[in-house]
Formats: structure tokens, C-alpha cells, sequence
């Protein structure tokens, strides 16, 4: 098996070296935000399920401020702008507007390097098609110089070893585009658990039916 790896990949011509190093550079891209993304949603449940909300949940928005300070979890900074703004005795709405800005800030931490692997999965097919293309041309140049009874089999042997590099490019760009849409998938869960957040922390607020007045915890308001 490895040594009809090898000997596709020398027999695709000086184009598979290139694929070789997109695809690479592309997997390499993917780990790292695999890594990121796992450990960014981790950080994130541990900050607000066991940090933020039990505090947000009891109207103890004092602590629940201090909680998101001292963490340094993407939600909890998204949160605590919006814990900010609530204890300054704003307005629902200008709650909602430094959460929305807190998470403008996160976003393109989130989505850095992701885009790339698109842009190398085009690269990788383009080259590929490069390569065959070239490939091609230098054998319909060698074949128009060679006897005329090796021609045929000449020509079939060329056309061969050029659309090695068209299929390599495909085998590396396919891959590509899915890790993609896995990590663009699991970007959006993120963001989306983000949104959640900001949501609970809106109806906790509207349900103590009171806001906050700076510098002391909010309490329910009496009936």
C-alpha cells in the first residue's frame, strides 16, 4: 500500500510537491482550530454553567460580574459587558447592545484561519489541473518527435502520469472543504451558545422585574 502511495505521488511530476504542501499546511490549520474551538466551548460551559448563571440566577449581579471578570472564557467577556451595563442602571436595550458588541470582539478569534481551508482546497485543485494540464503538453511534444508505432502507447502512458496531479489535487481539496464546514459548524454552535447566554441573562433581568441599582446586588422586586 505505501509503495503505491509512493510511486503515484513520484509519478505525478514536480505539481505534487506543492499539493503536498497545501495539503499540509491545511491539515495543520484544522488541528489547531479543532483544538481552539474544543477548548474555547469548554472554557465557556465551565465559566457560565457553573460560574455565571447560578449567580445570575440568584440576582447576585455583583458576584456575577466579579465571576466573569476573573475568567477569561469568551462568553464570560461577552457576559460581563452586559452585567456592566446592567449595574450602571441601563436600559434593556443597552444591555443587549454591549452584549452584541462583546461578541463582535470574540467573533473573529473564533473564525480566524477557518476560511483559509477553502481558499487551500481551491489551491490544491487548481494545481492539479495545472499540473495535468502541463503535463499533457509535454507529452503531445515528446510524442510528436517519437516513432510513429510507440506513439499510441507513449501517449496513453503520458496522459496517465499528468492527471495524477488532477486526481492528488482533488484527494487533498476534498478533505479540505470538510473540515471546513466541520469547523464553521462548530463555530456557529459557539456563537449560538452565546446568543443563549445573553438571552437568559435578558429574561433573568426582566423576570426580577427591576433593574439593578449600581454598586449594590439586585434583589427581586417586592409585589
Amino acid at each position: 500500500m505505501l509503495d503505491t502511495i509512493v510511486r503515484f505521488f513520484q509519478e505525478g511530476g514536480p505539481f505534487m510537491y506543492p499539493i503536498a504542501i497545501v495539503l499540509a499546511l491545511g491539515l495543520a490549520i484544522t488541528l489547531e482550530r479543532f483544538f481552539y474551538l474544543s477548548a474555547v466551548r469548554r472554557r465557556n460551559r465551565i465559566a457560565f454553567e457553573q460560574g455565571i448563571l447560578p449567580l445570575l440566577r440568584k440576582r447576585d449581579y455583583q458576584r456575577a460580574m466579579k465571576a466573569a471578570t476573573n475568567s477569561d472564557s469568551a462568553i464570560a467577556s461577552i457576559m460581563g459587558a452586559g452585567i456592566g451595563r446592567l449595574l450602571s442602571n441601563s436600559r434593556r436595550e443597552d444591555v443587549e447592545y454591549a452584549m452584541e458588541e462583546g461578541l463582535m470582539e470574540v467573533l473573529p478569534r473564533l473564525e480566524k484561519r477557518t476560511q483559509y481551508l477553502a481558499t487551500l482546497a481551491n489551491i490544491a485543485t487548481l494545481l492539479g489541473l495545472l499540473g495535468t494540464i502541463i503535463g499533457l503538453i509535454a507529452a503531445f511534444t515528446a510524442v510528436a518527435a517519437a516513432d510513429p508505432s510507440q506513439k499510441a502507447s507513449l501517449l496513453s502512458e503520458s496522459i496517465s502520469v499528468a492527471m495524477n496531479t488532477t486526481a492528488f489535487g482533488l484527494m487533498s481539496a476534498i478533505p479540505l472543504l470538510m473540515f471546513h464546514a466541520v469547523l464553521q459548524t462548530r463555530t456557529n454552535e459557539i456563537v449560538d451558545s452565546f446568543e443563549m447566554a445573553g438571552v437568559k441573562l435578558l429574561n433573568i433581568v426582566s423576570d426580577s422585574g427591576s433593574t439593578p441599582v449600581a454598586g449594590s446586588a439586585a434583589r427581586p422586586s417586592a409585589a
